[in-house]
């Protein structure tokens, strides 16, 4: 006998709807962070398919324990010995219960699969210390951040590294004799995020390498500013565009 479809379905509303946060943890125990942001497109609908799967799970929670009569339960709920099957019982609707409230819960707690490997204490000349504030498209929870500062310890020379999925950015410091601000982007990038630009520590914005091919282009084109704005570098001929 199959599992009602109620529960079936809030089962992969369930799934659904920490996908975009699984993957992440997914990916980087396999080894693979460019699947890291595969299903980062579905966070937008993550509120509807909450919505779905605690309804869903209500229903079937008031629907077993209401009362019932006798003749129906019996068709229904009872084999031809008169027990109860496993797939309607309470035992598994409390399973999937439960199970339904580890995926929905697993943003808040899935970046501690996620080991960052700091690097050892170095001694650096402070002059040589620069911090960015790289701006990164893609992030949904805190998965997601564990991801990028993992990725971004692994580059040779970074110092320190905090992600935040509501300011979608990560501040990053490192010893500029030994990496730039473009390396580390690129090194973000490999998990399927996009960084999207950077911010140094004069608040004066700067775009990546594409946005710097874009810059150049737009200038051949006579544009009058760089990428139609968006690269935050001002106008063209400034000289902004893609320095470190």
């Amino acid at each position: 006998m199959m599992a009602d479809k109620k529960i079936i379905t809030g089962v992969l509303a369930a799934i659904g709807a920490s996908l975009c946060c699984i993957t992440p943890v997914l990916a980087v125990l396999a080894g693979s962070t460019g699947l890291a942001s595969s299903f980062s497109w579905m966070e937008p609908f993550r509120p509807y398919l909450i919505a779905l799967t605690v309804i869903v799970l209500a229903y079937a929670w008031w629907d077993k324990l209401k009362p019932k009569q006798a003749e129906i339960e019996c068709a229904c709920d009872a084999d031809e010995e008169g027990k109860v099957s496993f797939w309607y019982s309470k035992t598994f609707l409390a399973i999937v219960t439960l199970f339904a409230a580890v995926m929905l819960s697993f943003p808040y707690w899935g970046d501690t699969f996620i080991q960052s490997n700091k690097p050892k204490t170095v001694i650096v000349d402070k002059k040589n210390v620069l911090t960015k504030v790289i701006h990164i498209k893609g992030m949904t929870c805190a998965a997601c951040e564990a991801t990028v500062q993992k990725v971004s310890y692994e580059v040779d020379g970074v110092i320190s590294s905090k992600a935040s999925t509501p300011k979608k950015q990560a501040v990053v410091s490192y010893d500029k004799t030994k990496t730039d601000i473009n390396t580390i982007m690129k090194a973000i990038g490999t998990t399927g995020y996009r960084p999207v630009g950077y911010t140094d520590e004069n608040g004066t914005h700067k775009a990546g390498d594409i946005q710097v091919t874009q810059h150049k282009k737009a200038q051949k084109a006579g544009a009058s500013k760089c990428g139609g704005g968006k690269c935050g570098a001002g106008k063209c001929g400034s000289g902004k565009c893609g320095t470190k």
